[in-house]
């Protein structure tokens, strides 16, 4: 009888999902971007009103916000200072040394989150085995505070050298801060980040002081506003990684909340490929805002523990910054359906990466916004019932969206206002397939073998088209799809993961030592996942980060939890060979072992279920109406039929042509696909040559 509610907010709409007593109920409101806290209050109130229950019978509240990457994005955050060691003040600006555009004479870096006289240098040095070389001058430390103080700054970053081997000096500078400065957060990265590789570690350290002051703050109000209209349920908060934790964690580290929104859509599509029995599948999440693509291999989506953000040249690796925190891997392009289209100066049609949001909107939309936009021309090609988008969140005016269409593109191309619309949807189209097909690439996926699980109040309207594309043969529509994130937010695992730095060559293997190391970060995790859940049946999960000596970088070898003894080095060599060989093709003779890394994730580990749904030929429905929808392909409208999915029951089949509809998207089905209801009510689309 527990009443779980999750609220998902995006960069256009705010979704809402309860669940009690085996019943779902959902909602949709616009996002209200200078107050998020509004939105997330007004789903709220809808969607208790929708399922007749109170504030006071919520027991769990999950939240998911892209409010801490928007503000990365935007640079929208606090006026920051860096305390590094003296000498390496400049580790930010020279980054990796390298142009990540080989090409362009004109290329520029981003600009550093922290500006150079910002940038303060401590006098202070340890070494790579947390010896002190230089003894902290606190002097130094005490200029540096003046300097934060006369500039004004409102958040502070310490990052010394080595410090993940010793964090004595950090813990030194920022105590120093707290009693002069206490009015200031501090952000120390032995905390926030304390593994190797010092840009790495100094960057997502600055991440996090830039952001805190915002996040904190944001969910403090909402904490307080959720009290003030009668919950008393805890709030949890979603990451990064795919797992939840607690509000205390998430205000003194926000930056592991960066892609908590994404991170929920593909724990969704890890339970339903479990539950359709698709070991293999690309996971489709296609918003307002963003399009999110991620590979699930054996129930498991892609996980990593670098991840960039605020990619501001042509989304390539090196023009962002970059995170050391665990993700789920997952690539991200602005393609959603307020993404907003133009035509270039080589007569080109050029949809995204801007959008226009929730305000203005789309055109369409009627609250301001002129630029034609994915859902303009959605509409335009009959796709989408104005009267009834977003559950009747929003009532489109199809008027304000040709004159849109018709400005921005018809009359620069000499096109007719429906071919626009199509040429729109064509572009979106090409530039999620191309974004899915170098994503698999660069992970060495296939993608015809693939199954597709879409979802997002935009994914079921432009599946069809991406899966002929990527030559994939089924997709699975789930229920609910349109507000497909918070589910999974209701689906995931309260986890939390810790890793630290302590490098250790094979040939000198010390078990003891390790066994210390990963038990002080079992009690670092189990004070976080312990604050929200009472069970104490816990899942404990280890990583190496190994690499043959001399290399440069390293891959994960999972290691099992039991304490380590001397017969582990071998064990650990063997299981990193067996995983240099499955990615790489070979191992090499001779050489020996090195890990660098050590990482521990304490979960709660819900049960997957797994290969439980068919499907069966029984019936096909009368449509309810039809409408007129544009056809690519013919560049032609033609009449199709229209079926309201929750009159649908299992067994149903529909042949393609046709729109299914529901609260919160539609399903578009194209003529080279027939739709499918299956035991578990999901919708399976799949090729008229593929059918049973």
């Amino acid at each position: 009888m527990t009443v779980s509610l999750a609220i998902d907010i995006g960069g256009t709409f705010t979704d809402a999902v309860l669940e009690h007593n085996k019943h779902r109920f959902t909602a949709k409101v616009l996002t209200t971007k200078e107050s998020p806290e509004a939105g997330f209050l007004a789903a709220a109130k809808k969607v208790l009103r929708i399922s007749n229950l109170k504030p006071k019978d919520v027991d769990f509240i999950i939240h998911g916000t892209t409010l801490a990457t928007n503000a990365v994005i935007e640079r929208k955050g606090a006026k920051t200072a860096l305390l590094t060691t003296d000498g390496f003040t400049d580790s930010l600006e020279i980054a990796y040394e390298h142009r990540f555009e080989q090409s362009d004479l004109f290329m520029e870096r981003p600009k550093p989150l922290v500006p150079r006289h910002l940038r303060l240098g401590i006098k202070e040095r340890i070494a790579a085995d947390g010896s002190i070389l230089i003894p902290l001058d606190m002097r130094s430390v005490e200029e540096a505070v003046v300097k934060c103080r006369e500039e004004k700054v409102e958040a502070i970053a310490i990052g010394f050298l080595h410090c993940y081997a010793n964090d004595e000096h950090e813990k030194s500078v920022k105590s120093f801060i707290q009693k002069t400065l206490p009015d200031v957060p501090v952000s120390i990265s032995s905390q926030v980040s304390p593994e190797i590789r010092e840009y790495d570690r100094l960057s997502t350290t600055t991440a996090n002081a830039y952001i805190l002051p915002l996040m904190k703050t944001y969910l403090e109000n909402l904490g307080a506003a959720l009290v003030q209209q009668g919950f008393s349920a805890p709030l949890l908060l979603m990451m990064s990684s795919g797992g939840m934790t607690t509000l205390e964690t998430a205000k003194t580290l926000p930056i592991r909340l960066v892609e908590s929104g994404p991170a929920g859509g593909a724990i969704l599509s890890r339970i339903i490929s479990a539950e359709c029995g698709l070991p293999q599948v690309l996971s489709f999440d296609m918003g307002g805002t963003t399009a999110k693509i991620c590979y699930i291999d054996e129930y498991t989506p892609q996980h990593s523990r670098e991840f960039e953000v605020a990619r501001e040249y042509r989304f390539l690796k090196g023009s962002g910054f970059p995170l050391r925190i665990p993700v789920i891997d997952m690539v991200e392009i602005g393609a959603g359906g307020g993404s907003i289209a133009s035509v270039d100066q080589l007569s080109r049609i050029r949809v995204g990466p801007e959008s226009a949001g929730s305000s203005p909107g789309p055109a369409s939309y009627n609250k301001g916004g002129h630029k034609a936009t994915v859902t303009d021309a959605d509409l335009i090609m009959g796709r989408i019932d104005p009267k009834d988008f977003a559950n009747g969140e929003v009532e489109l005016e199809q008027e304000l969206a040709r004159q849109a269409l018709e400005a921005d593109i018809a009359l620069p191309l000499d096109l007719s206002i429906e071919t626009s619309a199509s040429g729109i949807a064509q572009i979106v189209d090409e530039n999620m397939a191309n974004a899915a097909s170098v994503h698999a690439i660069e992970l060495g996926k296939r993608l015809d073998d693939r199954a597709m699980i879409a979802f997002g109040g935009a994914a079921p309207l432009h599946a069809c088209q991406l899966a002929e594309t990527l030559n994939i043969k089924k997709i699975i529509i789930p229920s609910g799809a349109g507000v497909g994130s918070a589910i999974g937010f209701l689906k995931a695992d309260i986890a939390y993961e810790v890793a630290r730095s302590y490098y250790m060559d094979l040939r000198f293997f010390d078990p003891a030592i390790i066994n210390n190391l990963f038990e002080s970060m079992k009690r670092e995790a189990e004070d976080v996942v312990k604050q929200g859940t009472k069970t104490k049946q816990l899942t404990e999960n280890r990583i190496a980060f190994m690499r043959y000596r001399g290399q440069g970088h390293e891959i994960a070898v999972p290691i099992n939890d039991q304490p380590l003894t001397s017969n582990s080095r071998e064990v650990l060599m063997q299981t990193f060979e067996s995983e240099y060989q499955r990615l790489f093709g070979r191992v090499i003779p001779g050489l020996t072992a090195e890990i660098m890394t050590w990482s521990l994730t304490l979960s709660t580990n819900k049960r997957l279920v797994k290969n439980i749904s068919k499907v069966e030929k029984q019936n096909q429905p009368e449509a309810m109406d039809k409408r007129k929808v544009f056809n690519i392909r013919l560049n032609q409208f033609q009449e199709i039929p229209i079926y309201v999915r929750e009159h649908l029951v299992p067994g149903d089949w529909m042949p393609g042509p046709n729109l299914i509809i529901e609260n919160e998207t539609t399903t578009y089905v194209s003529e080279n696909f027939c739709a499918y209801v299956n035991n578990l009510n999901y919708l399976e689309l799949k090729l008229q040559e593929e059918n049973p």
